[in-house]
């Protein structure tokens, strides 16, 4: 295989790292990640752990992140087939920066409804 060598600037507006951006600033992939870093996971299990995630949105998010080399897909010659997830290395080099946005938004989301309030009775 091989290796491209690119350099990103994410204020250009034909980067590619804009793509990238977008894919780790999306809800569902902190989400996934989130859970994925607890260990390999199945589609069912990834489910439950994620509130309010629809199968599509699931499975669209999964194909994305396996294209872009953050999570492995591995299925298993079983039956009935079992289908199991799981971060790559480049993955789980997204773990802390996710988290402490995670924890970020746990901590300060009574901050920003207030700033919301205000705002919202501003109209």
């Amino acid at each position: 295989m091989e290796t491209i060598e690119v350099y990103g600037d994410v204020y250009a507006s034909n980067c590619p790292t804009r793509q990238v951006l977008d894919r780790i600033g999306d809800k569902w992939t902190a989400l996934i990640i989130g859970v994925l870093e607890e260990g390999p996971q199945r589609f069912s299990e990834l489910r439950r752990g994620i509130g309010g995630i629809s199968q599509k949105m699931l499975t669209q998010t999964l194909r994305s992140l396996e294209r872009d080399g953050l999570v492995t897909r591995t299925v298993y010659a079983e039956v009935p087939p079992r289908v199991e997830y799981a971060l790559t290395p480049l993955g789980k080099t997204l773990c802390a920066p996710l988290a402490a946005i995670r924890q970020w938004a746990e901590a300060n989301i009574a901050e920003v409804a207030a700033a919301q309030a205000v705002y919202d009775l501003r109209d």
